[in-house]
């Protein structure tokens, strides 16, 4: 809270006038045989002063227009440094997000390969096991088409965040990138029961 100091030196003021006015009306008819031509200087005293206080009162006044300029820019400062760190948040949890995403489309990939392998030992089956094998080969391409575009949805996302819409914005992958984990799941257990019923 700055300290009002217009308010303290119009304080003061008053009371040395009030001390000088009671000092000078004592006195008042003995300064005047002493010194006639003394008037007169009471008088450019008192301008001299109201001079001074005026350029106090300016003083004082440049002081605290530039306490409020700079308590003004230590805001905008704070409110930078926000936003900043608001963005560099968004920004690790894109990256999380990006990291589970590719491990999930790395656990599709590697269960695709895998499952072609086995099957050569289940292509003379008969054909509920290779509808069985198929039907999850087809869910787990699925699992890894749905986790390459819920990387691709939060890249996007990523490359706007430094936008004024973006900002506020929560990073997600969308219902591909909650899906796509499920998919893997459920392809994985049909080419699981196809090769228990082989």
């Amino acid at each position: 809270m700055p300290i009002p100091w217009l308010r303290l030196l119009d304080m003061l003021i008053g009371v040395s006038d009030l001390a000088r006015r009671t000092t000078t009306r004592a006195s008042a008819g003995e300064q005047e045989r002493r010194a006639p031509g003394r008037r007169a200087f009471g008088h450019l005293e008192a301008r001299l002063a109201g001079v001074v206080v005026a350029a106090l009162r300016e003083v004082f006044d440049r002081d605290s227009r530039r306490l409020e300029v700079e308590r003004e820019r230590m805001e905008a400062e704070r409110q930078r440094a926000e936003r900043v760190l608001r963005l560099e948040r968004l920004r690790q949890a894109g990256d999380r997000e990006l990291g589970r995403l590719r491990l999930v489309a790395g656990v599709a990939v590697a269960s695709v390969i895998a499952t072609l392998f086995l099957s050569t030992r289940l292509t003379g089956a008969h054909l509920g096991v290779r509808l069985a094998l198929g039907g999850g080969w087809v869910l787990l391409l699925a699992a890894l088409a749905s986790a390459l575009l819920a990387q691709s949805r939060v890249a996007d996302a990523l490359s706007r965040v430094d936008d004024a819409n973006g900002e506020g914005g929560v990073l997600r992958s969308g219902a591909a990138g909650r899906l796509s984990p499920w998919l893997i799941v459920i392809g994985l257990a049909l080419v699981g029961a196809a090769v228990m019923l082989a």
